[in-house]
């Protein structure tokens, strides 16, 4: 056996650059074809604007210091989806209360998992006798207003009930205390019906559960009335 010369490893060393840049070229051509779809297949999409542009927002802003809610105007852009707007309207209230200097410090961090809005009346839904079950064997059931005598209704046509779901790295990390705890949840509940009046009452959830209270004492169990808790002018 002889071994191979000098000139066959630059053959097969060139021979292997050529390959690479090749490939190479290859992959760059199929990710430029890849992309060109992706363009195509968005330029085909409905433009969409989720966000508004920003405008006046009012924010009712709590002060540990005097015991009261004021309501203060924010340039925000929102979304335009309403419940996303009430979620984003709470994440920028609390995050004024993350501030250096807050007069309601809290820790940062977002505070709410979700907003849900619910039409009133709230009803309850039961079993529909007269209809037979789908093919996996569940029945469907129809509204039925709720028998609560406490249960609640709209004032206006049209009014909703909010149910704020809170997370529970907020909550458990919230000051304990009545009168910190009594601001928070004015100032949420303020700051919704400063900007979403269609909101009549609202209740409040913690990581999709109910709990007695924000941090031993506020109350979490009731249905809060949608109003002006502002204090101070």
């Amino acid at each position: 056996n002889h071994p191979m010369s000098l000139r066959t490893y630059r053959i097969i060393f060139w021979v292997m650059v050529v390959a690479i840049v090749a490939m190479g070229i290859r992959l760059f051509a199929h990710r430029e074809a890849r992309r060109g779809r992706i363009e195509r297949l968005a330029d085909s999409m409905p433009l969409d604007a989720p966000y508004t542009d920003e405008q006046p927002v009012t924010l009712l802003l709590a002060n540990d210091d005097d015991g009261t809610v004021t309501a203060t105007t924010r340039q925000i852009a929102l979304p335009s989806e309403t419940t996303a707007r009430a979620r984003a309207l709470l994440d920028h209230l609390v995050t004024e209360y993350a501030l250096p200097g807050s007069a309601h410090p809290l820790e940062p961090g977002s505070a709410v998992d979700e907003v849900f809005l619910l039409p009133l009346p709230v009803v309850g839904h039961s079993v529909d006798p007269s209809a037979a079950a789908d093919t996996n064997g569940r029945t469907p059931t129809i509204p039925v207003a709720s028998t609560d005598p406490n249960a609640p209704k709209a004032t206006n046509p049209g009014g909703q009930l909010a149910v704020i779901d809170l997370r529970g790295t907020f909550v458990n990390q919230h000051p304990s205390g009545v009168e910190v705890e009594t601001l928070t949840i004015a100032s949420m509940i303020g700051t919704l019906h400063a900007n979403l009046p269609q909101i009549e009452q609202v209740r409040f959830l913690v990581d999709g559960q109910t709990r007695e209270t924000l941090a031993g004492h506020a109350d979490l169990l009731r249905t809060y009335p949608s109003r002006d808790t502002s204090t101070s002018q």
